[in-house]
């Protein structure tokens, strides 16, 4: 261990300040305000330094030891000091920015006690710092800032939302209604990609805006409060209108129809300082979001349907996204793809027309490799116009898209040659959007600029220059510095044969930052010309490998060369400035394209998974959510089955209206229940997105919401047990969900005793079967739930349960060695025992532990009540015991028990004196005892 210390301290840099900039540094550094979230970085020019409690953080977080730790200063004034090498700042930035959202980076530049801020970003502001986390690698995701100004009333809050996502250059507002435990809000901050949320210091911390921190948590969303003041909408059209292309009445028509959501813009306006910026100007779009475009996902049906990468995947197949990301453009398919699974269509036509796209893709196999090659060679064209937009960018961004443009016509053609069932639908989809942009008036005149101004040859150098032809003055400078080559080399040849020395191979021509062009001879040749060396030349340098020398003469040439170089430079940068500039006005036309192409790109990326598989997907039947079934045949869990062990056994999925909309699922632990319910969301919401789906056949009507509840983690961070959060997510379904939504509920009411679990689950069941009356898969252990289908059409009046049936996932239990064997298979029926002990055999548990579990476990089953309650009346031979009351007997006791209890919480306490209270909870007991007269089971209840 202590050699990996060494080994550290060994490749840090060394914090080097002498004493007098030490004491100037320590008195600016107690000047600065105590952020918490700020993590702070001086520039030391080789290295960076953090420092105070910074400095304990990075050690700790990134070097994992306070070994590397320094002290700058002594005694009482010591500062904790960390010194960074700039590839581990690189590093850093890029787990503070893209990975956490607990932290802000501040850059100082300076020396002594003079610093200043130059550089700072926020997980949903990067923008400072796109060249350091994007050097070496894509962007995958593009973060959005939210602003949210909430306003609460009787019957809920309305919420205002503006959104900035600063990578496209887009603005947006939305408003609508919540609940408290803002179901909505946590759909759109999971939608839009948020990283970060803007809100209004709250002066009393309410029980809504810890609710409000909670969903943010849940979305791993940096909070970041703002003053009140901010929250306005004084001047925004104005404002608006400088950022925005287009006219400022539409900017104020789309402005007038939000009542809240103008504030938080404005905030976002101010928070961002776009206005700061003159290149922001023209350049942005502002839309209406609308919450009922797309599908809503929450972050726990994000969650349990792994839709996203995390950091503790075994492979990238273990996602969604990992798994269906074959896209080949740099980066822009890959955003686009992280959009589109935060984003399912609802629109039944829309996703039908994606789907026809993959359709075309997989049946043609030849169309589909020839767009992959071509689509390889695409340059992220939506960063590099906005490095052109943001005046970053040089002549290598120009060439990237140059290079870019040069492979439209390809494929073109290769979209072109289609000839199967959809090429009029994939001709009007892309073909004549590609024919406008490539057109002569467009990016033909963009390749020309190019293709005249750039030096097309150097580039296998990696070299990017302008052509010497492009400009006069530049092709003189060429044709003088052409010249003075020529005398120099004329020069080297003449002086070769003065001193009688072989050109090149004994006098060589130099040429270096330190003297320019020089002469040098080897010092073994040194004598042979000394007298001459001495008299005709000035010697500048002697060494081990020679002897450097110039004349009069060459030394005129040589600085005469250098001075053209640089004039040379210099215009060539002036010519370079003025070739991005004009880059920057075709800006418009590639952000249509890099839509078109990333699009293009996507849908490629569906058909080669759906074609690549060992066993293909399949195209999926699309209904409006008010018609059709949910029927998926032989369909399969796509992350599951692309991991190397498994060998997949798929199932089918029937949720057909008023018959199996509600399915109750039992059967033991690992039997494939999570699985078999999480793959039937993971299919819907590949469907939605417009892909094919990994089933034999399948039929879906589109779902405006998935909801899922599996497997509860504690938040103990937060103060929330594993029920509490088991319950938070359970009642955000209750409120949010809709006969259009699907929900998925596995192992609900596990947290707690037997008894109220079940209680709470039977009582969810019958509120999502009669109110809701979503399609709906419920995986339990809860056997007793079973029953539930037995009601469906049951004569009482008042209960409507319809449409519930009970399936389970078969196992065997082999007679002669009770050995249990998992089968996979989602068979009709309730499940008929319960497996736990032969689950506890496959983990390996002492065999006097198992057997002391079967014994109990019998004992608990006689004395169950539904044991009691459904033994026959007479006492069975063997049984332990004797049923006390009658079926009937329970029901009745159970509901004037019930009566009696709503009677008491009905009862206002609160404005009743001691005696007035007593007195009534009298009269109920005395109800209660007359009733018990003629019931067993409430005599023994009192």
């Amino acid at each position: 261990m202590d050699e990996n210390f060494d080994a550290l301290n060994h490749k840090l840099p060394e914090l080097k300040l002498d004493s007098k900039q030490a004491q100037g540094f320590l008195s600016f550094f107690k000047t600065l305000s105590d952020d918490p979230r700020a993590i702070r970085f001086f520039d030391r020019r080789d290295y960076y330094t953090a420092h105070g409690e910074n400095a304990t953080f990075i050690a700790k977080t990134y070097y994992h030891t306070t070994t590397a730790l320094r002290q700058l200063g002594s005694g009482s004034n010591a500062l904790s000091s960390v010194s960074v090498s700039r590839n581990m700042f690189e590093t850093i930035a890029r787990d503070l920015l893209l990975e956490r959202t607990d932290h802000t980076l501040e850059v100082y530049e300076g020396s002594g006690s003079n610093w200043r801020l130059v550089k700072s970003g926020t997980p949903g502001n990067i923008g400072n710092f796109e060249d350091v986390l994007f050097a070496n690698s894509e962007m995958q995701d593009s973060p959005v800032v939210v602003a949210l100004s909430l306003n609460f009333c009787e019957n809920g809050c309305t919420i205002g939302l503006g959104f900035l996502d600063l990578t496209k250059r887009l603005l947006g507002m939305a408003e609508f209604l919540d609940d408290s435990h803002f179901t909505n809000v946590e759909s759109a901050l999971v939608a839009l990609g948020c990283k970060e949320c803007l809100v209004p210091i709250e002066r009393a911390k309410s029980i809504e805006y810890r609710m409000l921190c909670d969903v943010l948590t849940k979305c791993g969303v940096m909070l970041t409060e703002r003053k009140k003041s901010e929250f306005k909408t004084r001047d925004l059209v104005q404002d608006l209108g400088r950022l925005v292309k287009g006219s400022i009445e539409a900017v104020q028509d789309l402005v007038s129809g939000f009542e809240f959501a103008p504030g938080a813009l404005g905030a976002l306006l101010s928070y961002a300082e776009l206005l700061a910026d003159e290149s922001n100007y023209e350049n942005y779009s502002l839309r209406r979001y609308n919450l009922d475009s797309y599908m809503r996902l929450d972050s726990a049906a994000m969650r349990a349907l792994n839709v996203m990468e995390s950091k503790t995947d075994a492979n990238k197949n273990f996602s969604l996204f990992g798994l269906m990301n074959r896209t080949c453009t740099a980066g822009m398919g890959k955003r686009l793809l992280h959009m589109w699974l935060k984003q399912p269509l609802l629109d039944v036509e829309e996703i039908n027309s994606r789907l026809d796209v993959v359709q075309a893709f997989v049946e043609d196999t030849v169309l589909r490799q020839d767009l992959r090659q071509h689509l390889k060679r695409i340059s992220d064209i939506e960063r590099l116009v906005h490095n052109l937009q943001k005046r970053r960018a040089g002549l290598q961004h120009v060439v990237k898209l140059y290079q870019s443009s040069i492979r439209l016509p390809y494929i073109k053609s290769a979209i072109d040659r289609y000839d199967g069932q959809f090429s009029s639908m994939m001709k009007s989809r892309y073909l004549k959007d590609l024919e406008l942009w490539t057109g002569v008036d467009r990016l033909h005149k963009f390749i020309e600029l190019v293709e005249t101004s750039v030096d097309l040859d150097h580039l296998e150098n990696g070299e990017y220059m302008i052509s010497s032809s492009y400009d006069s003055k530049l092709t003189e400078l060429k044709e003088q510095q052409e010249s003075l080559e020529s005398q120099i080399h004329n020069l080297h040849r003449q002086t070769a044969d003065d001193l009688d020395l072989p050109m090149d191979k004994a006098l060589k021509l130099d040429k270096g930052t330190q003297f320019g062009h020089v002469f040098r001879i080897t010092k073994k040749e040194e004598p042979k010309i000394r007298k001459k060396l001495n008299t005709q030349f000035i010697v500048l340098e002697t060494r081990k490998d020679g002897v450097k020398f110039t004349n009069t003469k060459l030394k005129k040439l040589g600085d005469r060369y250098q001075q053209i170089i640089e004039e040379y430079k210099s215009c060539q940068k002036e010519l370079v400035n003025k070739v991005v500039e004009i880059a920057a006005t075709f800006s418009e036309v590639f952000e249509s394209l890099a839509e078109l192409i990333s699009e293009l790109d996507v849908l490629l990326s569906f058909a080669d998974l759906a074609s690549s598989c060992p066993t293909p997907y399949t195209r999926p039947d699309i209904t409006s959510s008010d018609k059709g079934d949910i029927i998926l045949e032989g369909s399969r869990h796509p992350c599951v089955e692309a991991q190397d062990w498994v060998n997949f056994i798929p199932n089918d999925c029937k949720l057909i209206r008023g018959k199996s909309w509600f399915q109750i699922i039992t059967g033991p632990n690992m039997g494939g229940k999570s699985t078999f319910i999480r793959q039937v969301g993971v299919n819907i919401l590949m469907a939605q997105i417009g892909s094919f789906v990994p089933c034999d056949k399948a039929s879906i009507s589109v779902r405006d919401c998935i909801f899922a509840r599996v497997g509860a983690g504690d938040c103990q961070l937060r103060g929330v047990s594993t029920f509490m959060q088991e319950m938070l997510e359970t009642a955000s379904i209750l409120k949010g969900a809709t006969d259009k939504s699907l929900i998925i509920i596995d192992e609900l009411g596990r947290g707690t005793s037997t008894y109220d679990g079940f209680g709470l689950a039977w009582a969810i069941c019958e509120h999502i079967v009669e109110v809701i009356k979503a399609p709906t898969l419920f995986a339990t252990h809860f056997h007793e739930l079973t029953a539930l289908a037995l009601e469906n059409g049951s004569n009482d009046p008042h209960k409507q349960i319809v449409g519930v049936a009970n399936y389970h996932v078969s196992a065997h239990i082999d007679a002669s060695t009770r050995k249990l064997t998992m089968l996979y298979k989602v068979e009709p029926g309730a499940c008929d025992q319960s497996f736990g002990i032969h689950v506890a055999e496959f983990a390996n548990f002492p065999e006097s532990v198992v057997a002391l579990a079967r014994e109990k476990a019998a004992e608990l089953e006689d004395f169950s009540p539904s044991a009691i309650s459904l033994i026959d009346s007479t006492e069975e031979e063997g049984s332990k015991r004797k049923r006390e009351f009658e079926p009937d007997d329970v029901s009745q006791g159970a509901a004037k028990a019930r009566q009696i209890l709503e009677a008491f919480v009905a009862l206002p306490l609160e404005t009743m004196d001691k005696k007035q209270a007593l007195q009534e909870v009298k009269k109920l007991k005395d109800n209660l005892e007359k009733d018990a007269q003629n019931c067993h089971w409430l005599q023994k209840f009192l």
